[in-house]
């Protein structure tokens, strides 16, 4: 198998062979060779209908041609200036017309950059230095958000080579926890700068907000002077034109972004009201910057991809999320296996586990040996999904009613496997 030698020559050079760890798996990942609309292909001649769509971004599925063909234009141009470019207010136009909280943005290459920004901007915005955290959620590779699962606590560092003195001000939370969040900020309201968190958590498997909980935020964060900071890293512009900010109807004061915004190039962004946002360097004091900021290949694919995320986009992207999560549920209903299904609209996941899952601890109930057993069956069926309990899988405008059928007949062979029935 060509995979497994190229496997092996990766890791001479390469950190466990990777270039990030949610990509490798046991005994070894595939190596892709190319991809078009649904599907992915790899270099032993396999072909897998894909529900990974490289963790979110290709919600067009992959080379879209409309996407590819503006990008090849914009190549033959150059693919970095170090100067503005028209297109950046164009799409800096685009985020504002769509974003419910989005007055003005500023564009960065990744979501960690985009995640660490607005903490930045938020501790200097209110003067203050703790932010609340969620349990489970991921706010990229940064310091400050690299912490350990501890309901109201202080999070301890997550990754060594971060020091604990960086963590000291980042609190812990069970999701959906309305009574834990009362009782810090009646402790020590008057020094949370900010409450960071996936809308829908979606590195964790997928784990919606109860009813109210956003509101329930933003009520708090309100009357206590902090910044409510909505992470659409996953979210913005899959759940809604305007992300889970518009599903939901609640305003945060800032959101991050990436993924879908850079059309399946490098890209994040971070957006909110103007007076936070003119405290951004050169307008402001606080500092951010980068050589790829707003780069014309990355701006070009997302303004492409905007293009094409209409209402009929929506509409077709929930009904084809609706097949496959009740085509599932019909699955477990027929063999009587009470898993969770979770998901909306594009995204779904199934827990390996009979216990509802609400927060982090309810998802850590999981069966990651039967789930193992469960990605694996469906590689050998032609289905890739992400290789982890803990992630979300995606559906595009690219999966036709045929392809879901097809996946639903790998899924209940492949939990079958999982079960050994």
């Amino acid at each position: 198998m060509r995979s497994e030698k190229l496997f092996n020559e990766a890791k001479k050079y390469l950190p466990g062979g990777v270039d990030s760890p949610v990509r490798s798996y046991k005994p070894y990942p595939f190596f892709a060779t190319e991809s078009e609309g649904p599907r992915i292909h790899d270099v032993d001649g396999n072909t897998y209908l894909d529900y990974c769509l490289a963790y979110g971004p290709l919600v067009l599925g992959h080379a879209n041609p409309v996407v590819m063909g503006a990008v090849l234009n914009q190549m033959s141009k150059g693919t970095a200036y170090g100067v503005p470019t028209e297109k950046e207010i164009e799409l800096a136009r685009e985020v504002v017309d769509r974003m419910p909280c989005a007055e003005m943005v500023r564009f960065v290459s990744t979501g960690t950059e985009a995640t660490m920004s607005a903490i930045r901007l938020a501790r200097a915005w209110s003067g203050r230095k703790k932010i609340i955290k969620f349990e489970g959620a991921y706010h990229g590779a940064h310091d400050y958000t690299l912490v350990k699962s501890g309901s109201g606590a202080v999070g301890l560092p997550d990754s060594p080579g971060v020091p604990e003195d960086t963590t000291k001000n980042t609190i812990l939370v069970p999701f959906n926890d309305e009574e834990a969040l009362v009782t810090i900020f009646d402790q020590m309201g008057d020094e949370v700068a900010a409450i960071i968190l996936e809308p829908v958590m979606g590195n964790v498997g997928c784990i919606e907000p109860q009813d109210g909980f956003l509101r329930f935020l933003r009520d708090l964060t309100t009357q206590n002077s902090s910044a409510l900071i909505f992470d659409e890293v996953i979210t913005g512009f899959r759940l809604s034109r305007g992300g889970a900010q518009e599903y939901y109807g609640v305003k945060p004061d800032l959101v991050t972004m990436g993924k879908i915004l850079g059309g399946g190039f490098p890209m994040g962004a971070l957006a909110g009201k103007k007076e936070l946002m003119e405290m951004i360097a050169p307008s402001g004091g606080v500092y951010q910057a980068g050589t790829f900021n707003g780069n014309p290949i990355s701006v070009t694919a997302g303004l492409a991809t905007m293009e094409l995320l209409d209402d009929q986009f929506y509409s077709d992207l929930n009904n084809k999320g609706n097949q496959i999560r009740s085509g599932i549920q019909d699955i477990l209903d027929d063999k009587s296996l009470n898993y969770q299904v979770a998901g909306l609209v594009s995204m779904f996941q199934i827990y390996f586990t009979e216990r509802e899952v609400r927060d982090y601890a309810d998802a850590k109930t999981a069966d990651i040996d039967k789930f193992s057993r469960y990605f694996h069956q469906l590689l050998k069926e032609g289905v890739f999904i992400p290789p982890s309990q803990f992630e979300c899988c995606f559906l595009s405008t690219a999966h036709s009613s045929e392809d879901i059928n097809t996946t639903l007949e790998a899924i209940e062979k492949s939990i079958a496997r999982a079960e050994n029935i």
